[in-house]
């Protein structure tokens, strides 16, 4: 359903007022990747949106996020952050560079061993002052934040719990914002491909091809869960983001069209495919460009597939949305 241009309009002015950390330098770079297309024998039109290259905190999607949830974290007298992720989350790495460069602690509740010898995300969160606690594996994230909370609370502090990835309607505002800047660089893609997991992305994105009424198709790569387990949690985002913009939740989310494909996640979060590892070697080796066996590059793996196998059509403008991670290729 596409939403009535007097309510966009309006919402998309609420969007520019709302405060937004400096964090990095924008616009992010959009590459034509013509020699990655032509090595594979691609023949759409396959261009990067370089969220590898945010000058924040080794950049990455994570952080656009966060240009909008510290502000209403200090304007609300939070002094503490706590938040969670695995051993290498990109998520805790760069919500840690952001709780600094605000004044703020950072906290985090991280599943898996403490590694003996700190490398990659988790050796930069210490260099960034991040206290750390080890749970044993997802299902004890929630409660053991929840637990910090109230011994911060309990020592004076004023705690906040930053859900994984950030991804929140507030944290998904960085991502509508982020159309806008696409469109503002004079690329139109007819398709966006982009690593998906926690939701608050591909929401952001969903959420501002609908405001800027666009055509454009949004799939989201999997790097974990199921379909119907990540649509679900993009429409309860894209259903607190309405109020935000001055809309109804429901009418932004009747305007959204959410694809997850996760046949690409192999055997297992974190763990490289053939395919992926195909991808990566690929954009390292025509463009340059660095992905992460984690997301980037299974995402990049399924961009490659859809526009082999004909899901894309070869007439279309395709968008690679590089969400970042290539920090994770030092762990």
């Amino acid at each position: 359903m596409s939403l009535d241009p007097n309510l966009t309009r309006a919402a998309l002015a609420t969007l520019a007022a709302r405060p937004s950390a400096s964090l990095g330098h924008f616009p992010t770079p959009i590459d034509r990747f013509d020699r990655l297309a032509a090595a594979l024998g691609i023949r759409q039109r396959l261009f990067a949106k370089r969220d590898d290259a945010i000058t924040f905190g080794f950049g990455g999607n994570k952080v656009r996020k966060l240009r909008y949830v510290i502000p209403d974290l200090v304007a609300s007298g939070v002094d503490t952050v706590i938040t969670c992720g695995g051993v290498q989350s990109n998520h805790a790495r760069a919500t840690a560079a952001a709780a600094a460069s605000a004044g703020m602690a950072c906290h985090l509740v991280v599943n898996g061993v403490e590694p003996t010898v700190p490398t990659a995300n988790a050796l930069l969160c210490r260099h960034l002052g991040a206290t750390f606690e080890y749970v044993a594996d997802r299902s004890e994230r929630k409660p053991a934040m929840e637990r910090a909370a109230d011994r911060f609370r309990e020592a004076g502090r004023h705690p906040a719990i930053v859900p994984l990835g950030a991804s929140t309607p507030i944290g998904a505002l960085g991502y509508v914002a982020a159309i806008g800047e696409m469109l503002a660089q004079g690329v139109h893609p007819d398709v966006i491909v982009h690593a998906g997991s926690s939701g608050g992305t591909s929401a952001g994105l969903l959420a501002g091809v609908a405001l800027h009424r666009l055509e454009t198709r949004v799939i989201s790569i999997s790097a974990d869960d199921p379909p119907a387990a990540v649509i679900a949690e993009v429409r309860a985002i894209v259903g607190g983001l309405g109020p935000l913009l001055g809309l109804e939740g429901a009418t932004l989310v009747d305007a959204i069209r959410p694809e997850v494909d996760d046949t690409f996640v192999g055997t297992g979060y974190g763990h490289p495919t053939d395919a992926s590892t195909r991808a990566l070697a690929a954009a390292a080796r025509t463009e340059g460009v660095f992905v992460d066996h984690t997301y980037s590059a299974k995402a990049l793996a399924g961009l490659l597939a859809y526009c082999q196998d004909g899901r894309i059509s070869t007439d279309a403008t395709v968008l690679f949305w590089h969400t970042g991670g290539q920090v994770a290729l030092f762990a």
